[in-house]
C-alpha cells in the first residue's frame, strides 16, 4: 500500500430526516445543493470517494470536502459558504506602507509619468516599478493599504481657475 493513498471516507449513518432532505436536494435548482446531495447519498450507499468522483465528474478532494463538511455540520453543509480566503495577505507591510505614503507625497512626474495627479492604478504601477511590491498590485490594494494607514483616498479633481479676463474662453480653446 502506498503511503500517499488517502484513507477511505464515508458519511456517518443518515437519519431518515437527513436522507429525505438529501433526496429533496436532488431536485434543487441550486447546483451546489444538487452536487452535495448526490455526493452524500452516493457515500451513504457505500461508494468510495474515487467512485463518486468518476461517476459525477468532479475532483476527489471535492467529494472528500463534502463528506467531511456533512460529518461535522450535518445538513448545514448543503449551504454554500463564502469562498473568500480565511486569511488575506497584505501586499504592503507597515514599513512598505510608509514608503507608499512617502511616494504619494511626491509628484508622479518625479517617476517620469506624464501627469501630476496620482490615481490608484498609477500608484500601483509606480510602487511595483520602485520595488515596494514583488508583483503588480491593483488600485484597490493601494486603496486598502492607505485605509489601513488611516489615509482616505479621494479622486483628484482639477480645480485650476483664474480671475483673469478671458480665462474661460482660453481654457475652452485649449481643451477643444
Amino acid at each position: 500500500m502506498l503511503s500517499s493513498m488517502k484513507h477511505p471516507v464515508f458519511v456517518r449513518p443518515l437519519t431518515d430526516a437527513e436522507r429525505a432532505q438529501l433526496a429533496a436536494g436532488l431536485r434543487s435548482s441550486d447546483a451546489f445543493v444538487l452536487r452535495r446531495s448526490q455526493i452524500l447519498l452516493a457515500s451513504a450507499r457505500g461508494e468510495s470517494a474515487p467512485q463518486i468522483e468518476r461517476q459525477l465528474g468532479c475532483d476527489d478532494q471535492t467529494v472528500r470536502n463534502a463528506i467531511a463538511a456533512f460529518n461535522t455540520q450535518g445538513l448545514a453543509a448543503l449551504r454554500k459558504g463564502s469562498s473568500r480566503p480565511h486569511r488575506i495577505h497584505a501586499a504592503f507591510d507597515l514599513a512598505r506602507g510608509e514608503q507608499l505614503r512617502a511616494l504619494l507625497h511626491q509628484s508622479p512626474r518625479t517617476f517620469d509619468k506624464p501627469t501630476s495627479l496620482w490615481t490608484l492604478e498609477l500608484a500601483a504601477e509606480v510602487s511595483f516599478e520602485q520595488g515596494l511590491t514583488p508583483a503588480r498590485v491593483s488600485g484597490e490594494t493601494i486603496r486598502a493599504t492607505l485605509e489601513r494607514l488611516g489615509i482616505r483616498w479621494q479622486r483628484a479633481k482639477r480645480w485650476i481657475t483664474s480671475p483673469a479676463p478671458g480665462y474661460a474662453r482660453k481654457k475652452a480653446r485649449a481643451i477643444a
